[in-house]
């Protein structure tokens, strides 16, 4: 892509996230299925040694407070497209009173000028951000640059091959839907709003990662258990929701692992 192309592609991205930032945090906390997937990305975060942390695309600081809070030894750095969503972090970190934390308006193509004296331990994108950079490989190599060897890098990602939607929009007969995320670009969540995005496969992931790092662990996000834009089945059928999250579990043992709305990796540098 063209260096125009992608000051084009960045500008997009921008004015989306910066148009939702606004109400971004009251959505994510009126959703359990968000905050149930954020905080088993949490744990698994948690279980993974660091002196020094870096999050891309950290929204309004909802992770990176929360983990400067918990290990106020460490030190935390956040990087994201959308000056609103900076804007809104640093506010949270400076009403934490949290200085162990900064947070810096930066995309991935950024990481080797900003950080060019310094490397990190740990390197985590909770949820989609990496599906909205314009090159992933280009991206991943940056971000690898910036890894220390033997650190950790948590990853998460929109899931291409989402077994349940296919088949719930087949059922419904829109194919289209149902396929959406196969498309060069995807176009994110929302029917009204447009987002520069595309979707990955656990396959595509692997091979691109498989050239830095040794995976040391993969997971999938509801499989069975609903996406977060259907939290409304999580409260109409709160008991047989449960069950399907338990399921899951059981699920990420077998291929089906990589069939779910998200699916999530964790690396280590070779």
């Amino acid at each position: 892509m063209r260096t125009l192309d992608i000051d084009k592609y960045h500008a997009a991205v921008e004015v989306y996230y910066d148009r939702d930032a606004g109400d971004f945090e009251e959505r994510y906390w009126s959703n359990p299925v968000l905050q149930r997937i954020r905080q088993s990305f949490r744990e698994i975060l948690k279980s993974l040694p660091f002196e020094r942390a870096l999050e891309i695309g950290c929204g309004p600081g909802i992770d990176l407070a929360h983990l400067a809070t918990i290990f106020p030894e460490k030190q935390l750095h956040g990087i994201d497209i959308s000056g609103a969503m900076v804007s809104h972090a640093q506010a949270k970190l400076k009403a934490k009173s949290l200085e162990n934390a900064r947070v810096l308006i930066a995309t991935t193509d950024d990481l080797p000028a900003l950080f060019s004296e310094e490397q990190f331990d740990l390197i985590f994108v909770f949820f989609g951000a990496l599906n909205t950079v314009p090159d992933l490989e280009e991206a991943t190599e940056k971000i690898f640059s910036r890894l220390s060897r033997d650190g950790h890098l948590f990853v998460s990602f929109v899931n291409k091959l989402y077994l349940a939607e296919i088949f719930i929009h087949l059922l419904k007969g829109r194919p289209r839907s149902a396929f959406r995320r196969f498309r060069s670009s995807w176009g994110g969540y929302s029917e009204s709003k447009y987002l520069q995005s595309k979707c990955y496969s656990p396959r595509q992931v692997r091979r691109i990662c498989a050239r830095y790092a040794f995976e040391i662990q993969r997971t999938g996000f509801s499989i069975l258990y609903p996406a977060w834009y259907r939290a409304q089945w999580v409260e109409n059928f709160s008991r047989l929701t449960k069950i399907l999250w338990k399921i899951d579990q059981i699920l990420n043992k077998t291929w089906l692992w990589g069939t779910g709305e998200y699916i999530s990796f964790v690396y280590r540098k070779y």
